[in-house]
């Protein structure tokens, strides 16, 4: 939005033309979304606590857990109010990748919001039943993905680029919207059921996406792109800004969420955030990249299907209880230990997703 006011007044000023580049722009993103949260969230957190919108505890879960009964949640809806303002100041709002990625994003905060209104203020231990989660999720993603594989300009927007390999593309036609379907709904569930401890899904989530915010700029830049092997695709570094702003969005939540945490960002947050990271990969066209950084996000979920699918054949469990984290934790790890050490493993798998820039 303010690029046009800024477009207009270098006519006046040629000084206002730093305002044309995406790393300044992106910066501007960044401290834009983290500033709104700084100012938003106290004010946000003592409305949450007045109302009592707080967080439910599963009596089967880690002891530990029952001390954070009543703890504000729901503030998924700041991160997603900071990030909404931020990408729409700074981005050009003619770009069509900007749009899908804003709509994405907030049509599954608003499925989770859905969610957590149905648990928290309607006291329905339920929420929104599964079939009714999943659908929505399906139409908006399908939704999505149709319309960047009509709206496709060139092959390498629907090819399946594999990482680490020089030149290998997969024509995957019309399986690029299965495909791509899969790719944002996984993404949006793993992040979801991630988010259990304090911190800990939204520090890998700002990782991951301020990587694919790199990958972002690169693959819109012909020159880089050019360079490093990946294909280029007019438009795409226009995405940055929105990586940015979720950047920004997320360190600003999280200096309110950290352990002890003041506030959980319930599923408007978490379904919301997982599904951005994937419509951004599928649009820069890292889906592969994104199962090696969003590693963490991977293994949870693993953990869940596998300790259901156990139960169910064998009656027995292989982890002393799913998703992931709970099964360190009831093996005695406290809580910040396990929160640190998937942020540490989320570092190291973000630093080889970056590798495969080089390596090819």
């Amino acid at each position: 939005m303010l690029l046009y006011l800024t477009d207009y007044l270098t006519q006046y000023d040629s000084s206002f033309g730093i305002f044309r580049y995406l790393t300044f722009r992106a910066i501007l993103g960044t401290l834009t979304a983290l500033v709104i949260c700084f100012v938003v969230g106290p004010y946000m957190i003592r409305r949450l606590n007045y109302h009592q919108i707080g967080q439910s505890i599963r009596d089967d879960g880690p002891e530990s857990h029952l001390a954070k009964s009543g703890t504000p949640t729901m503030g998924g809806a700041l991160i997603l109010v900071a990030i909404a303002i931020s990408a729409l100041l700074w981005s050009d709002l003619n770009n069509r990748y900007v749009w899908v990625v804003i709509l994405v994003t907030l049509a599954f905060g608003a499925i989770g919001w859905v969610d957590d209104y149905k648990k928290l203020i309607l006291r329905n231990s339920d929420g929104l039943a599964a079939r009714h989660k999943y659908l929505w999720q399906s139409i908006v993603a399908f939704s999505a993905v149709t319309f960047l594989y009509i709206t496709a300009q060139v092959p390498q927007e629907t090819a399946l680029i594999v990482p680490f390999l020089k030149d290998v593309a997969i024509d995957m036609g019309w399986m690029y919207i299965l495909f791509g379907y899969f790719v944002i709904v996984g993404s949006s569930n793993a992040v979801n059921l991630t988010d259990g401890l304090d911190g800990l899904a939204i520090l890998p989530t700002v990782m991951v996406c301020s990587a694919l915010g790199i990958f972002a700029y690169l693959t819109g830049h012909v020159k880089f792109a050019n360079y490093l092997g990946i294909p280029y695709i007019a438009g795409v570094g226009e995405v940055a800004i929105f990586c940015g702003a979720l950047a920004g969005a997320g360190l600003g939540f999280l200096w309110f969420n950290a352990y002890p945490a003041q506030v959980f960002m319930g599923d408007v947050g978490a379904l919301a955030l997982g599904a951005a990271l994937g419509v951004i990969a599928i649009i820069v066209r890292q889906e592969l990249v994104l199962l090696i950084m969003g590693g963490v996000f991977v293994m949870e979920t693993v953990s869940v299907i596998v300790q259901v699918i156990s139960f169910k054949l064998t009656g027995r469990r292989v982890f002393r209880m799913a998703p992931l984290h709970h099964h360190f934790e009831l093996k005695g790890w406290p809580e910040p230990r396990v929160i640190v050490r998937f942020w540490i493993i989320t570092v190291i798998l973000v630093l080889i997703g970056l590798a495969s820039l080089k390596i090819r």
